[in-house]
């Protein structure tokens, strides 16, 4: 049984080195091809509105507004430079050294291995690469032998292994951008409901769809209450969907133990950065999706019966 477990984690933990590599790419590129895509839409918008009349612009200000006017001529500007542009998504362009620009040669991109071998520098201009690459691979092969370990090479691993890798994603982005793609919110809470409803969560399908609606509803007020005393912002719209799907994950029960744990992650997040140096004006905005993907990726690895033992407070009706 043991040396099954084994095998199964090591054929996974390969597979989530290879994905992690993967991964580092997802985290550069998905908000790069946001901004783009927000660009073209602002274009657009400049030029006309989506259903073929005048210009959004326009609309709000008035067909014959000066600034209307010039938006449009900027925008004229703007298209052939946008069209331009070479394509830009996960497949294309190959991966390449951002100082250099050299293409990254098959073999110099080997999860872990490469980096050790080049010593963390690029193999034709010397410049250094960031470590943060190895340590994403390492973390996902980690992520992903535990899935094999704890439910072998089965889809009920595969299904855990995917909400790892994206909580990574989000965690990761969202440290780096202030942002949390929707896409990857959805793509999580949807794979969550999908595994209650097949029974491969753990969770009850009315569990897991209540703990969407509570995860998303709790933080939608907590954000309209502090926006109504303070007139400002406290999080995003990100954040609230998250939760969401951390709580189709998990269930509705786990809602406030997700919370707390994130406050933990929080606390050891905030004081690394501030060990580093990176938070050293007050000013800073620190995210809160990084704490919520990061407490979901700690239930994940310790599994329901060990966060109640850790929090027994959080779950009064247990």
């Amino acid at each position: 049984m043991l040396v099954s477990q084994g095998v199964d984690a090591a054929l996974a933990g390969v597979l989530g080195l290879l994905i992690g590599s993967f991964l580092n790419v997802v985290v550069y590129r998905t908000p790069v091809m946001m901004y783009r895509d927000w660009l073209f839409d602002a274009v657009g918008h400049l030029m006309t509105s989506p259903d073929g009349g005048p210009s959004l612009w326009a609309r709000a200000l008035a067909p014959a507004s000066p600034a209307d006017a010039r938006l449009r001529a900027a925008a004229d500007d703007a298209v052939p430079v946008l069209e331009a542009l070479p394509p830009f998504d996960l497949a294309r362009p190959a991966s390449r050294c951002g100082h250099c620009g050299q293409p990254v040669r098959w073999y110099r991109n080997v999860p872990v291995i490469s980096y050790l071998a080049l010593r963390g520098r690029c193999g034709d201009c010397n410049a250094r690469i960031s470590p943060r690459y190895p340590v994403v691979e390492l973390v996902t092969g980690l992520l992903f032998a535990w899935c094999g370990w704890r439910f072998g090479l089965t889809p009920v691993g595969a299904l855990w292994a995917a909400c790892a890798a994206l909580l990574v994603c989000q965690f990761l982005i969202d440290l780096d951008t202030q942002y949390l793609p929707d896409s990857y919110n959805y793509m999580l809470l949807w794979l969550g409901l999908i595994g209650a409803a097949l029974g491969w969560t753990g969770v009850s399908l009315a569990s897991a769809v209540w703990g969407a609606v509570a995860g998303y509803g709790s933080l939608w007020l907590i954000y309209q209450a502090y926006l109504r005393l303070t007139g400002k912002e406290g999080m995003g719209f990100g954040d609230f969907k998250l939760l969401a799907a951390l709580g189709a994950w998990f269930g509705v029960e786990f809602l406030l133990a997700i919370v707390l744990v994130s406050s933990l992650v929080g606390a050891v997040i905030g004081g690394s950065l501030l060990l580093v140096g990176k938070l050293a004006h007050k000013d800073v905005p620190i995210s809160f999706g990084p704490f919520l993907a990061g407490a979901g990726l700690v239930c994940l690895v310790a599994g329901p019966a060990r966060v109640q033992d850790w929090l027994p407070f959080a779950f009064p009706f247990h």
